[in-house]
């Protein structure tokens, strides 16, 4: 008899130290895709940033184009700007200014209404982020690849 407990208790060591093993195995495993899921939506936000860069190079010459067949003269484009004053700040991604009025261009390549919101929101901040135009009209635009019917009313 001694040695069918015997025989059990060294079964239950060993589905015991088996358990172990596969949990250690399934922890080494969790860690490696944590890491390729980090990867991949890295990837992902270099390739959004990259479809953005996109937008933006053919919205560039697109915006001085539409402004000067309208009458209004580009004497600036600037891109790409970026305004800290403490923990806050603002980025713009296209401003075209001529002088005395200034338009700021939010480029999206999928537009939401979300990105008009705070776009409205980033117009309200110029001046206080830029005291330099505080005498120049400001005036936004949105320009995006995609705009859903529902943000273009």
């Amino acid at each position: 008899m001694a040695t069918k407990v015997d025989e059990v208790w060294q079964l239950l060591g060993e589905l015991i130290q088996a358990q172990k093993e596969k949990e250690r195995l399934f922890q080494e495993q969790s860690q490696k895709n944590d890491r390729q899921i980090q990867n991949v939506n890295e990837q992902i936000g270099k390739l959004g940033n990259r479809l953005g860069e996109f937008a933006e190079w053919q919205v560039r010459p697109a915006a001085v184009r539409l402004f000067q067949e309208r009458g209004i003269a580009v004497r600036e484009l600037s891109t790409n700007i970026s305004v800290q004053d403490g923990n806050e700040g603002i980025e713009i991604d296209l401003l075209v200014i001529n002088g005395s009025e200034a338009i700021e261009i939010e480029v999206k390549s999928k537009l939401s209404q979300t990105d008009v919101d705070e776009h409205i929101e980033r117009l309200g901040k110029i001046k206080r982020f830029m005291p330099r135009y505080q005498n120049i009209k400001f005036l936004g635009a949105v320009a995006a690849m995609v705009i859903p019917a529902d943000v273009a009313r």
